[in-house]
């Protein structure tokens, strides 16, 4: 289905953008990642990126040309995919808001003069001052935290000065200045989130009426609030008849259902009837506390029957009453939380690559004495600790060179087979999972790969990470062997093709020069994609990588 392509919003204070220059024409292919084309704001100009796979079916504006914010400049799609309905769609959704800008007009020229000047705009144009906004610092990000405030009211600022640093979804990153002047006002205290597009600070001359700037926001703010209101309203009216006529209907049917024998309708549910019918209590003298005075589980459990007498009761009945008084007494308890964006990002990406890639999966079993033995004597001279997952990056770095087709990604109509070995670190951190890049990992040498590593997995659990340290993956590597999991499947983390999951090494009975011995030894697991892998090219790549650990004097060469 095609996707349109809207103007961002590049810049708290940007309100159109010019293309500077098409980076693609129509008809070419587009990957998630790619520059569609260069956009001038009113601060710099900027690369637009696609977040879409696709073919680029139409150019909306010209180079040179103007676009306001949220205005259409492209759509991608699937090749010889049909968008003139899509594109009437839009011409007429143009056509329409002129219609309603125009009706709104003359409706607001016969409204009386009191409500004009209720309704007029508070004119801020004397007021040298900015309102800077949460921007949008990734593409998934509805709101950011301010970690810290590296400014305070007062402090004269600068072009280019860092006012704060934002924790979003992906990583804590710097809010820059784009204005000289000095800092009236900061609207939310460090530790609190805010919504992108929400007011953060206000910059200006010292003196300026930054309250009046405020509240000339708030106006604009609470105007299209009520634009947006006023269209849903008929909607919600439905809804709400519709569910009062649901509500009297359910409880209609529940006090037919529930009527006793004399006539008299008691509330209850099937659960409480059920429970009161084994203890043998009387309803009629249970008060409920439900909706409409129903009888609940709560209440049959809170009930003391202390002058009623039961009814007879069998000897099964006895023993299951004299049971569930011995029960000790629990409380259910649970909390909900709401998704975080890292975790949607997560599930989204994942459920695609689970059920679209096809993966099968190769497990291999390494004997790694030779290895623990190379760790410990090339620690002995290295800059920086060594470890086991930084010798595994290097070996899968050394067998992709050897098995460049492992190292490719599937595009759909085409198969892109990568040159370069970037490996992807899966690294976990308390609110999911990212992944890290190691760069032309082939290229380096394992103490390079150790730091670079350690440097990432601490960038990464402090929420520093910037989009160039986890963008570009050809294949990823996911390591559980530090919390003891012997074997374990990963799912493909798209685009790659394959990634390989690894598991502890542990000592076991082995077979060696025909004698039985104590070895140490590491499992791992390829998963592919069938698609772009087949099992006998997997199970090669896993044989040069076996080798390659068995004799790790090989991947230092």
């Amino acid at each position: 289905m095609a996707e349109i392509i809207r103007m961002p919003k590049m810049s708290d204070t940007m309100e159109e953008g010019v293309i500077a220059s098409w980076l693609k024409k129509v008809g070419d292919t587009i990957n998630a990642g790619d520059i569609l084309a260069e956009v001038e704001t009113d601060k710099a100009t900027m690369e637009l990126e696609a977040f879409e796979d696709g073919t680029l079916l139409h150019i909306g504006i010209e180079e040179g040309n103007a676009v306001p914010v949220d205005g259409v400049i492209a759509i991608i799609g699937k090749k010889g995919e049909n968008i003139e309905a899509l594109l009437k769609k839009l011409q007429n959704g143009q056509e329409e808001e002129k219609e309603e800008t125009s009706s709104d007009t003359k409706e607001s020229e016969k409204k009386e003069p009191e409500q004009d000047k209720k309704e007029e705009s508070i004119d801020v144009s004397d007021i040298k001052a900015t309102v800077i906004t949460m921007p949008k610092m990734s593409d998934t990000m509805q709101e950011g935290t301010i970690a810290a405030w590296l400014k305070k009211v007062g402090d004269q600022v600068n072009s280019g000065d860092i006012l704060a640093e934002v924790e979003t979804d992906k990583a804590t990153m710097e809010l820059e200045a784009f204005e000289d002047g000095v800092l009236l006002y900061q609207g939310v205290e460090e530790g609190n989130a805010v919504p992108v597009d929400e007011v953060i600070a206000i910059i200006g001359e010292k003196g300026a009426d930054f309250e009046k700037l405020l509240k000339a926001h708030k106006q604009k703010e609470s105007a299209s609030s009520n634009d947006a209101e006023s269209k849903t309203e008929s909607k919600e009216e439905a809804k709400n008849q519709e569910k009062s006529e649901t509500s009297s209907s359910s409880t209609t049917s529940d006090s037919a259902q529930n009527a006793e024998g004399d006539g008299e309708r008691i509330f209850v549910s099937p659960l409480a009837k059920k429970m009161a019918e084994e203890k043998g209590y009387d309803l009629s003298k249970i008060k409920g506390s439900g909706e409409n005075g129903r009888i609940i589980k709560r209440d049959i459990e809170n009930y003391k029957p202390s002058q009623e007498t039961p009814k007879a009761e069998t000897k099964g009945q006895v023993e299951s009453s004299w049971v569930a008084a011995a029960v000790v007494p629990g409380e259910e308890k649970y909390e909900e939380r709401p998704v975080s964006q890292m975790r949607k990002t997560i599930a989204k990406r994942l459920a695609e690559s689970k059920f679209t890639a096809p993966h099968f999966y190769l497990t291999m079993e390494i004997d790694m004495d030779k290895a623990v033995a190379a760790r410990e004597s090339m620690n002995a001279i290295s800059p920086v600790k060594i470890s086991f997952n930084d010798m595994v990056i290097k070996a899968a770095a050394a067998a992709l060179r050897q098995h460049p087709k492992v190292n490719s990604a599937w595009l759909g109509d085409k198969i892109r087979y990568n040159s370069h070995i970037h490996i992807g670190m899966a690294v976990a951190v308390e609110e999911g999972l990212l992944v890290p890049v190691i760069r032309f990992a082939d290229q380096k040498s394992l103490s390079i790969i150790a730091n670079e590593a350690k440097t990432l997995g601490k960038k990464a659990k402090d929420k520093q990470l910037q989009p160039s340290d986890w963008e570009g993956n050809t294949f990823t590597i996911s390591n559980l062997g530090m919390f003891g999991i012997e074997e374990f499947t990963a799912i493909i983390n798209p685009p790659d093709a394959c990634i390989m999951a690894v598991g502890a090494i542990q000592k076991k009975p082995v077979v060696k020069n025909e004698a039985l011995t104590i070895g140490q030894v590491m499992k791992v697991t390829l998963s592919c994609d069938h698609r772009v892998v087949d099992g006998a090219l997997g199970a090669a790549f896993l044989q040069t990588f076996k080798s390659l650990l068995e004799d790790p004097v090989r991947i230092l060469i």
